[in-house]
Order: structure tokens, then sequence, then C-alpha cells
């Protein structure tokens, strides 16, 4: 069995320096709503007229000088195409018969081509499962026995229209392995639930990151399914489509605030280029309760990036977009260590990120803690200033001794 003992609280990799505390009070200003716009957005997943319904659901975000368009699909492994133009008609076009064939390139196409500022893509290629249990060492790779990986290109996919919900501007894509010998997902479920937004919040659950208009948020769910182990911990992969020959760069942001993620004071950051391009960001930690807390949180460690094409040409959608292009790149998410919560206790995983166009969304620090260091650092220079005010203005005491002279 696998160890329970109580993890350190504020498990982030480092503490806030005082060079940053200062930092960020001089900078707390709300720079994730600089340049921020309210969008028309709207869901819509596109029939195939020619054969049975299939999972191609289309994102639509028009501000008021430009689109942000969203294709999410579970043809072959779970993909998704972010295409920013500069112009608020831009439009989607779909060829069914090429999206569909050996030979898909050109079966998505968003017009006028021209108009297209920036285009990438995040395939989800395969889930890992490890086996913890004699695993000490956090940053261990493996991180543990390896059992046979679940290709997500082999996983059977609900009717994504049965999930559409447009009052929240949400769907969810939930599968389970075709092949499943083990039955480990007889009564489980792998998810990917994307939402979209209108305007600038944040959700009620945690991690609660801060998204705008310019985002759609996916979180990834495991639920249910049997483990292969007593102390199993998963990783997703993750492949993307670099802008040059060089992969994206990942980066990590430091904060003293952790009242939205309590103990966490990271927030990771894939690039694919020079701001304002395209991200995605999401926080260190996965939950291991629906009602994600501090008490049910785990890390989550991401791998750096390297070229990758295993496993991506299976993705009907990026081929069809982009044609023939390889400069792809892969990284991995490692959700849990073989230390505190995990999967085991309750058989449920769940993990959130953003995607978007522009500058990341950068949370302004909370009242709160901006009155807690007004307090800290505010009150020993009122003391002094009270103290030296003190001694020059106030009553004066002469001497009872008159001088010899």
């Amino acid at each position: 069995m696998c160890s329970c003992e109580e993890r350190p609280r504020g498990w982030g990799r480092c503490a806030p320096s005082p060079a940053l505390l200062l930092s960020l009070l001089l900078s707390a200003a709300p720079l994730g709503l600089l340049g921020e716009e309210a969008r028309q957005v709207s869901l819509e997943v596109i029939p195939n007229p020619v054969g049975p319904p299939e999972n191609l659901l289309h994102i639509r975000a028009v501000g008021s000088n430009s689109t942000l368009h969203y294709v999410w699909s579970s043809l072959g492994p779970p993909s998704v195409l972010l295409v920013a133009t500069n112009i608020p008609h831009s439009v989607l076009s779909v060829n069914w018969s090429l999206l569909l064939s050996s030979e898909p390139t050109g079966g998505l196409v968003v017009r006028p081509k021209g108009s297209i500022q920036f285009s990438s893509a995040l395939v989800f290629t395969r889930l890992f499962e490890f086996d913890g249990t004699n695993t000490s060492d956090m940053v261990a790779d493996p991180p543990g026995k390896p059992y046979p990986p679940y290709c997500l290109a082999d996983f059977s996919w609900d009717n994504i229209t049965d999930s559409l919900d447009p009052a929240t501007l949400s769907a969810t894509f939930r599968g389970h392995p075709i092949d499943d010998p083990t039955r480990a997902f007889a009564n489980g479920s792998l998810a990917f639930r994307v939402q979209a937004f209108s305007k600038s919040s944040r959700p009620d659950q945690p991690p609660r990151l801060l998204h705008t208009a310019d985002t759609c948020q996916l979180e990834v769910v495991l639920a249910g399914a049997v483990p292969r182990g007593n102390c199993s911990l998963f990783r997703l992969e993750v492949a993307t489509l670099g802008q040059g020959p060089d992969c994206p760069s990942m980066r990590e942001q430091h904060s003293i605030d952790d009242e939205y993620a309590p103990a966490v004071f990271q927030l990771e950051q894939l690039l694919w280029g020079a701001l304002p391009s395209g991200f995605a960001q999401w926080r260190p930690v996965a939950f291991s309760q629906k009602q994600g807390g501090r008490e049910s949180a785990l890390p989550c460690r991401a791998s750096p990036l390297h070229p990758s094409l295993a496993h991506v040409s299976q993705s009907p959608i990026v081929r069809a977009f982009f044609g023939s292009q390889n400069n792809f790149c892969a990284f991995n998410l490692t959700f849990g260590a073989s230390t505190g919560p995990g999967y085991w206790g309750q058989r449920y995983l769940s993990w959130s990120m953003l995607l978007g166009v522009g500058s990341p969304p950068v949370d302004a620090l909370s009242p709160l803690v901006l009155g807690i260091m007004a307090v800290a650092l505010g009150a020993p220079g009122l003391m002094l200033l009270a103290g030296g005010l003190f001694l020059l203005l106030g009553p004066k005491r002469y001497s009872e001794y008159q001088p010899i002279n």
C-alpha cells in the first residue's frame, strides 16, 4: 500500500522573496485586464451530411476587429485548433469528404486565409499509468513501474451534442477505450470539458484561473476507472505545433498571492512565440476530489518540450488544417506523488488549463493581500515617522540648573 504521509504545507517549489514582494506591491495594477474586449461567442457542433455524426465542435468568438476560432474534435485523439484572424467576419469551412479521407489536407479552412494572424494546435495523445508504490523521488522519470499506455486515438467518444450547453458555452467529450480487456473503464471515463467565455471572470472551483474573452478553458477529468496498481500515478502526453523550427517555450511565473489556489504560488505558461501570440497556461496542481481544495491537491509536473512526431499524425483535424507540417513538439504532465492524496482514494482526477491568444491573463493582487502588505510594510514606517515628529514637535524640557558663567 502507498504511504499517506502529510505533504508539507506550501509544497510549491519556491517561496516568494522580499524583492518579489516589493515588485509585486509596486505593480499591483490589474495587468490581466489590459487589452481586454468582450466577444460574441457561439458554439456549434458541425454536422456531417455524408455519414453518421462526428464530434466536431466549433467555438467562434467575435470581437470588434478580430475573431478567434477554436475547433475541438475527438476524430482520432482529442485535439484542438486555435486560429486567430484580424477581421470580425472570418468563417470556418469544412469539407467532410476530405476530412474523413486518408489524405485530409484542405478539409478544414478558415477564410479568408489572408486574415489569419496565428494558428496552432494541441493534441492529447496518450494517457500513461505508473505504479508509484515504491517511488520516493517525486521527480523520478518514470515515476514508477509503467503499465501499457492508453492511446486516446483508440477511444470511443460519446456524442458531443448530448453535452452541448449554450447557456454556459460548454461541451464535454467523454470516452473510454474501445479495447479494454481488464475492464478498467467498465464504470469509468476520461472527459475533456471545454468552455468558452464572453467576458473576464473566474470559476468558482479551484484552481480558479482568471479567464478573459480571449481564452477557452479545458478541464480534463479521469473518474471511475480502476487503477492497475495500489498507488497509481497518471501522466498525460500533449503534442503541439511549433511556429518555426524550434519548440514553443515553457515559462513559470511566481506570485505571493495564493488566495485562489491555496499553497500554489506558480503559474505555468506555454508560449508559441513572442507576445502577443498564442498561449496555454495552468496552475501546477490537480485535484483528487470533485470539490477541489487544499486537502485534495496533487502536484502537477510538466516535462520540457522536445521534438516529436509520435501519434500526432493520427489527428485528422490537424492534418486537415496544417497539411504535411512536421514541426511537432511534445511534453508530459504528471499528476500526483506516492505520498499524500491520490487518484486511488476516490478514483478521481481533474486538471484545468486555459488556451488563448494575446497576453496571458495575469492575476492582480487581491484586496486581502494588499491590505496585509500595506499593514506589514506601512506600520513600521508610520511608527518611525510618528516618533520623529514627536521628538521634533513635542514639548521641550529645560534643565533647572544655571550655567556657572
